[in-house]
C-alpha cells in the first residue's frame, strides 16, 4: 500500500503534531492570550472577543476550501498553503496595532486551522488504514491535547518573556511553519496516496459485498456520490450531532467560567472544571479509536450525544461537586466522541472516494454553531443568567440523540 511499512504511523504521528500545535495555537491561546493584549491596545473586551467569534465564523465558512485544493493540487500543496495562510494570520496578530489587522489575523486563523488540520488529516488517513478507528482516534486525541496545552503554552511564554504577547505569536507562527513543512515532506506526492486509496477502496468494497465485514459495523458496499450521500436522511443526522457537539463544545468553553462564577463557584474552582472538561475529551477519543473498529461508531454517537445532553443540564444549574464532575464528564466525553465517530460513520456509510467533500460539507456546520457564545450572552442580558442558554442547547441537542438513537444505515435505493 506504501512504499514503506512504518509510513502510514509516521503519517499519523506528523499530522496528529500539527493538529495538536494549530488547535494549541488558535482556540487554545487567543483567549487565554486576549487579558495581555487588550490592556496594552486600550480595546473593549467586546471588541477583543469579537475576534474569537471571527476564527470560529472562517473556521467553518472556510471548510470547502480544502477540498477544493485537494482535487487540484493534492494534499501536500494543500497543507502547504493552509500552514502558510495560519502563519501568516499568526504573524498579523504578533504585529496588530489596531483592530483591522487583528481580525484579518484571526479570520486567517481560521482558514489556515481547516486546510492544514482536519479535512486533509481525515483524507490521508482514511486512504491508508483499512482499520481507520485506532488511528483517527489518535489524531483527535492530539487535538484535544492542543486544547489542554494551549493555555500552559502562553502562561510559561508570557511569564518567561514578561508578558510579550507578540513574541509568543511570532514563535507561534514558526513552529506550525516549521511542522507543517515536516508533514508536506512526510506526505509526498499524490501518486501514492491515490493508488493507495484506490486499492483500499477495492478491498473494503469486495469484502461488505461478500458480507466479510463485521455484522455489528456496517461498511458500504460501494462508493456513493456526493449528490446522493446529501440526499439521505442519515447525512443530516451526521451534519446535526456535528452542529450540536460544536454548539455545547463552543458554548462551553467561552462561557462557563462566567456562569459559574456568577453561580458562587469559586473562579479557580471553574477553571478547574474547563480542564477536567478538556481530560475528558482526551479519554473519550483515545478510548473510542480504542473500539471504534469492533463496536459500530453508531452506538459512540448516541452515547456522546446522551452525554452532551447530561452535561449541559448539569452545567445549567452547576452548584455541587457533583454537578460540576457530571458537566465536565459530560461535555468533555461528549464532545470528545462526537468528532470521531461522525468521521467514522461518513466513511462507513458513503464509502471514502467522496468523503474529502462530504466532510468538508459537515464542517461547514462550524460557522453556525460559533453563534452560540453570542446566543448565551444574549440571554444573559436579557433574563440575567446563562442557565436557559445551556438548557436550550440540551433540548436542541436532546432532538440529535434521539435521532441518531433510531438512525439506520443508508440503503442505495433510498436515493435511487
Amino acid at each position: 500500500m506504501t512504499s514503506t511499512p512504518f509510513r502510514p504511523w509516521l503519517l499519523v504521528g506528523v499530522f496528529s503534531l500539527l493538529l495538536f500545535l494549530i488547535t494549541a495555537a488558535t482556540y487554545s491561546s487567543l483567549g487565554v492570550v486576549i487579558p495581555a493584549m487588550v490592556p496594552e491596545l486600550g480595546w473593549s473586551w467586546e471588541h477583543a472577543f469579537l475576534g474569537f467569534t471571527i476564527l470560529g465564523v472562517f473556521t467553518g465558512l472556510s471548510s470547502w476550501l480544502p477540498a477544493l485544493l485537494i482535487r487540484r493540487m493534492g494534499v501536500r500543496g494543500t497543507v502547504l498553503v493552509g500552514v502558510a495562510v495560519m502563519a501568516g494570520g499568526l504573524f498579523c496578530l504578533s504585529r496588530v496595532h489596531a483592530l483591522p489587522i487583528y481580525y484579518f489575523g484571526t479570520a486567517l486563523c481560521g482558514i489556515g486551522f481547516q486546510m492544514a488540520a482536519l479535512i486533509p488529516g481525515t483524507h490521508v488517513l482514511s486512504a491508508i488504514f483499512k482499520q481507520r478507528a485506532l488511528p483517527f482516534g489518535i489524531y483527535f486525541t492530539f487535538g484535544a491535547l492542543g486544547g489542554v496545552a494551549g493555555p500552559w503554552m502562553v502562561v510559561s511564554a508570557l511569564s518567561a518573556t514578561h508578558n510579550d504577547w507578540r513574541l509568543y505569536w511570532g514563535l507561534q507562527a514558526i513552529a506550525v511553519g516549521l511542522v507543517g513543512l515536516l508533514c508536506a515532506v512526510a506526505v509526498g506526492g499524490p501518486r501514492w496516496l491515490e493508488q493507495a486509496g484506490a486499492a483500499l477502496d477495492r478491498e473494503l468494497d469486495a469484502q461488505a459485498a461478500a458480507g466479510e465485514t463485521p455484522s455489528h459495523v456496517y461498511h458500504t458496499d460501494h462508493e456513493w456520490s456526493v449528490r446522493d450521500a446529501v440526499r439521505t436522511p442519515q447525512f443530516y443526522v451526521l451534519l446535526a450531532a456535528y452542529f450540536s457537539h460544536l454548539l455545547a463544545g463552543i458554548s462551553a468553553a467561552s462561557l462557563t467560567q462566567a456562569h459559574l462564577t456568577q453561580m458562587g463557584v469559586a473562579g479557580a474552582v471553574a477553571a478547574g472544571m474547563l480542564s477536567l472538561e478538556g481530560g475528558m475529551q482526551v479519554v473519550a477519543r483515545l478510548g473510542g479509536g480504542a473500539i471504534g473498529d469492533r463496536l459500530d461508531p453508531r452506538w459512540l454517537l448516541v452515547f456522546a450525544q446522551g452525554l452532551l445532553v447530561v452535561g449541559l443540564l448539569a452545567l445549567s444549574r452547576a452548584t455541587t461537586p457533583l454537578l460540576l464532575t457530571l458537566y465536565a464528564v459530560g461535555v468533555g466525553i461528549g464532545f470528545g466522541l462526537t468528532v470521531l465517530a461522525v468521521s467514522l460513520l461518513l466513511l462507513n456509510y458513503f464509502g471514502r472516494r467522496n468523503n474529502v467533500e462530504l466532510f468538508s460539507l459537515t464542517c461547514l456546520i462550524g460557522a453556525v454553531s460559533a453563534a452560540g457564545p453570542f446566543i448565551g450572552g444574549a440571554i444573559r442580558d436579557r433574563v440575567g443568567s446563562f442557565t436557559p442558554a445551556f438548557q436550550l442547547f440540551a433540548a436542541l441537542t436532546a432532538v440529535v440523540f434521539l435521532a441518531a438513537l433510531f438512525m439506520r444505515p443508508p440503503r442505495p435505493k433510498a436515493v435511487a
